[in-house]
């Protein structure tokens, strides 16, 4: 019975993909991209189905086990489990795919694309290169009262964005290993450093629903948070993430 199991064209079919699907995924070195995966996986199911349908006797032993399955009565609480079964490998084939990966993006898309000429702000129209953090003019003019807004700011980072951008600004936050890419780190000089406040707005305004098509795909999670955070808000927590990683704005000059 189990020789007969065993040199059945449809449990050899499986055995083939499994043991492919585990060879590339854990032998090969360095780990191929997953467009290449893919690739090979889907040439070697072509492959199969074509030996398969190529004879009527190939046709009729792959198709008899799952027939049978189907329709012997004896083998209800087996095909109920098989029926449960696939939607949940889906399930975690699905979840495992969601996962954070070193692979590159299929597509090249910009990091920090160029920013609209205006944006439109609960109602009111922002001109990002005409405008300017209102609250800047404090670093200088009233350092006491630029210390109270940059207070404010800590407050809407720790209560909105730690949890991705992480406690200490580093893009580890409890949320950040579920996301792909990771949340940027603001401690980087390839970050916020590179850009001026009204960029800054605007990203945090609008989030990733709010990039151009040259981003595209757009693969981060960052929420818009217009609607959520107030225009001054924004203004605070952008004076803070500049002030806590001790970068000062780019200007335009």
């Amino acid at each position: 019975m189990i020789k007969k199991i065993i040199t059945h064209i449809l449990f050899i079919n499986v055995l083939i993909v499994l043991v492919v699907v585990l060879f590339l995924q854990y032998a090969v070195k360095p780990e191929i991209p997953q467009s290449v995966f893919s690739f090979y996986i889907i040439a070697l199911v072509v492959g199969l189905i074509l030996f398969v349908t190529s004879t009527t006797k190939n046709m009729r032993e792959f198709w008899a086990p799952i027939k049978t399955l189907l329709t012997n009565e004896r083998l209800f609480i087996l095909r109920w489990l098989v029926m449960l079964s696939i939607p949940a490998v889906i399930a975690v084939f699905a979840g495992f795919s969601l996962l954070p990966s070193n692979q590159a993006p299929l597509v090249l898309r910009v990091i920090h694309p160029a920013p609209p000429g205006e944006i439109n702000f609960g109602g009111k129209t922002i001109n990002l290169r005409a405008a300017v953090n209102p609250y800047r003019e404090y670093e200088t003019a009233d350092p006491e009262k630029f210390a109270e807004h940059v207070e404010l700011g800590r407050k809407v980072y720790y209560e909105n964005c730690h949890y991705c951008h992480g406690d200490f600004l580093d893009g580890k936050g409890p949320f950040a290993t579920a996301l792909d890419p990771k949340p940027a780190n603001f401690q980087d000089v390839g970050t916020i450093a590179q850009l001026q406040e009204t960029y800054v707005f605007w990203r945090v305004a609008k989030g990733g629903p709010g990039l151009p098509n040259e981003s595209m795909p757009w693969q981060t999670a960052m929420p818009a948070w217009e609607g959520i955070l107030s225009e001054n808000d924004i203004w605070d927590v952008t004076l803070f993430l500049y002030k806590a990683t001790n970068h000062p704005p780019r200007t335009w000059e």
